[in-house]
């Protein structure tokens, strides 16, 4: 049976999920993305608790391209972990390849100083 774009996507996240896992130290940076929003989580998997969340609609003067949109979220959860106390992450794409907006996601993460 031939697999389709979103079962291919499907199986890339289990398998990234199954060897990824956030602390509370070393939280997990989760990515969401539908066809029109971005959605970031830092989660701490032990207590499954949410840290801190960011959205595309934090964004101020929205433009219509969308990866400097995922760059401007990427900023702001830098922004929001670093006020926290959160250095370090561990990245997780949801099972997205790891090119155009969730490699500017991940820039912006990283310009604003955490470290994956």
């Amino acid at each position: 049976m031939k697999k389709n774009k979103r079962d291919k996507r499907i199986t890339r996240h289990k398998r990234v999920r199954a060897k990824i896992k956030g602390t509370k130290e070393r939280p997990r940076l989760s990515v969401f993305k539908s066809n029109n929003h971005f959605f970031v989580q830092l989660i701490d998997d032990d207590n499954g608790k949410t840290i801190i969340s960011a959205s595309d609609y934090q964004v101020k003067g929205k433009s219509k391209d969308k990866k400097i949109i995922s760059f401007e979220v990427g900023k702001i959860i830098g922004k929001y972990a670093i006020e926290k106390g959160i250095n370090n992450i561990v990245f997780d794409r949801g099972g997205h390849r790891f090119h155009g907006v969730i490699l500017e996601l991940a820039k912006g993460a990283k310009e604003s100083g955490l470290n994956f």
